[in-house]
């Protein structure tokens, strides 16, 4: 055989008789992943924020080739990590959000500026701009500009339900003027959506006080004595029949110690009575995270969710 730089196709295939070997075909289609860390998106302040990106990829469907055009394009999830607006672990959730990459989807896991360098609402800022990052480099990461989502657990939920009303696309926070932040639905895993009732997260014996996680996301204020900051953090108490918001999925568990399931029962309740799109899915036994949210059962919901709107 020739030793040359050999494209697939010119390359000859190994089809000698083989006493004992068992041949398995393949189609080309297997999905897989590539993981990409660390893409700065947005620098505010001299604080650096970062993506962690995944691509679907297969031998028919590989990586885009700078300056070449993309062999395919796909739907993109921007995902918020969950940490009580505090500090991310941005890598904690990567190995399950694999899992939605290999169903089609380009997915990127946003660092945003957490509540002990910025308050309310930089989170939704960072997201929407990181929404738009991906549109500004969607031919680098095989990413259909016009098929965008938001996604995120837990604070991270907050934060995509708030990126999908917060528009501020003519606003200064906008780094990529002239690019939309919006997207085509929202995907709210157990989101701490609503702060306005005294036991919305059960195990938080200081909420709403000033050095509660939403307390400190409000700049270190007591919430508990300021009516209009804890309406104002609450997504809920944010949305009425002029308020444009993308279709939003919703999905919760029922045994949830952190963010209290009712939190996503009133949301979902306050969407449907505005007449926006809503879905809710509550999880029987689930607490705050873990492997149930993460189900071929529910990855299928948020596939087809995902599908249906982008």
């Amino acid at each position: 055989m020739e030793v040359k730089a050999w494209t697939y196709d010119e390359f000859p295939a190994f089809e000698e008789e083989v006493p004992g070997a068992t041949w398995l075909s393949t189609t080309g289609d297997e999905p897989g992943v590539t993981y990409i860390p660390n893409v700065e998106y947005e620098c505010v302040g001299g604080v650096s924020r970062v993506l962690q990106i995944l691509i679907p990829r297969s031998r028919n469907a590989p990586l885009p080739t700078p300056g070449e055009p993309t062999s395919r394009t796909y739907p993109c999830v921007v995902y918020v990590q969950g940490s009580a607006w505090m500090q991310q672990n941005v890598y904690a959730n990567i190995p399950c959000i694999a899992r939605l990459a290999e169903r089609g989807f380009v997915v990127a896991v946003v660092q945003y500026r957490d509540s002990s360098v910025a308050s309310f609402p930089a989170p939704i800022q960072d997201a929407r701009n990181a929404v738009r990052f991906m549109r500004v480099h969607a031919a680098e990461y095989a990413v259909d500009p016009a098929r965008m989502a938001v996604m995120g657990d837990s604070s991270g939920g907050h934060t995509a339900v708030y990126a999908g009303i917060l528009h501020d696309d003519d606003k200064p926070a906008n780094l990529f003027p002239g690019v939309s932040g919006e997207v085509s639905c929202i995907v709210n895993l157990y989101g701490s959506t609503d702060l306005t009732f005294d036991d919305s997260n059960p195990s938080t014996v200081n909420h709403n006080l000033p050095d509660s996680p939403e307390g400190m996301e409000m700049g270190g204020i007591n919430l508990r004595e300021d009516d209009a900051a804890r309406e104002l953090l609450s997504v809920r108490c944010n949305i009425g029949r002029e308020t444009q918001i993308a279709p939003v999925l919703t999905i919760h568990g029922t045994k949830d110690r952190i963010v209290n399931t009712r939190c996503s029962v009133l949301l979902h309740q306050r969407l449907e009575a505005t007449g926006h799109q809503s879905r809710l899915y509550l999880l029987r036994g689930a607490d705050h995270g873990g492997p149930e949210f993460w189900t071929p059962q529910v990855i299928n919901i948020v596939e087809g969710f995902l599908r249906e709107h982008v």
